[in-house]
C-alpha cells in the first residue's frame, strides 16, 4: 500500500512538472510571438491616447518622438509614412508629443484637438507643409498658423473649444515623461520595437526598421 502511495505521488508530482513546464514552454512562445508587445516597457512607448497608424495586427512598432516645430521631423515625415504604406499590415507608427521648441506646446495643444474631429493626420500634415510660415528658424509662433488649418477640414470654433480641455496638458506631460524616461533629448526621437535609433540618419532608420521585419517576420 505505501509502495502504491508512493507511485502515485511520484506520478503526481511528474503530471505537476509537465504540467509546469508546459506553461513556461507556452508562455514563452506566446511571448515570442507577441514580440514587443510582451515587453513590461511597452506602455512607456505606446500610450492609450498615442496617435497611430497602421495595422493594429503589426508586429513591428515604429514610436517617433515629434514637434511639430521640428524642421527634421517635417523632413522625415514622408518617409516614416511610406514605411507604413510599403508594410501596412506589418508596421504601425506611433506618433508621441516632444514640444522641445519653447512656444511649440500650443502648437501641440492644437494638435492633439484636432484628434476629437479625426482629424490628426491631416493636421499634422498642415503644420509640416506651412512650418516655414509660421516656425521659421525654430521660433515657432502658434497665431500664424491658424490661417492654415482650413486646409486640414477643421471646424475652427471646435477646435477652439477642444484646446481648453485639460485632458491635453496631462498627455503632453506625459509624452514629456516617457521622453525622459527614454533619453529622448531632441525630435525627432525614432524607437523601433522599443530599440533606439543611436546613429541619426535615414539609412539609418531604414536598417533599423528593416532588421525589424525581418526579426518579427521570419517567413
Amino acid at each position: 500500500m505505501n509502495k502504491q502511495r508512493l507511485v502515485f505521488a511520484a506520478s503526481v508530482v511528474a503530471l505537476v512538472a509537465v504540467f509546469a513546464l508546459g506553461s513556461t514552454l507556452y508562455q514563452q512562445q506566446r511571448a515570442t510571438q507577441l514580440g514587443f508587445l510582451a515587453q513590461k516597457s511597452f506602455t512607456t512607448f505606446v500610450r492609450p491616447h498615442s496617435q497611430v497608424m497602421g495595422s493594429p495586427d503589426a508586429k513591428v512598432y515604429l514610436v517617433e518622438f515629434t514637434d511639430p516645430a521640428c524642421e527634421t521631423c517635417a523632413a522625415f515625415s514622408p518617409m516614416v509614412k511610406q514605411f507604413v504604406a510599403a508594410h501596412p499590415d506589418k508596421i504601425q507608427l506611433v506618433v508621441r508629443y516632444a514640444p522641445f521648441h519653447h512656444g511649440s506646446d500650443a502648437v501641440v495643444r492644437l494638435l492633439h484637438a484636432s484628434t476629437l474631429q479625426g482629424k490628426f493626420w491631416e493636421t499634422l500634415d498642415v503644420m509640416y507643409k506651412t512650418q516655414p510660415s509660421w516656425a521659421s528658424h525654430h521660433q515657432p509662433q502658434p497665431e500664424l498658423l491658424w490661417g492654415f488649418l482650413a486646409e486640414a477640414g477643421l471646424d475652427m470654433e471646435r477646435l477652439k473649444q477642444g484646446m481648453q480641455d485639460p485632458e491635453i496638458a496631462k498627455v503632453v506631460e506625459q509624452d514629456l515623461a516617457d521622453a525622459r524616461t527614454l533619453g529622448v533629448t531632441k525630435t525627432p526621437g525614432f524607437f523601433v520595437n522599443g530599440k533606439p535609433l543611436v546613429t541619426f540618419g535615414a539609412r539609418e532608420l531604414e536598417q533599423l526598421v528593416q532588421a525589424e521585419l525581418a526579426a518579427s517576420y521570419p517567413n
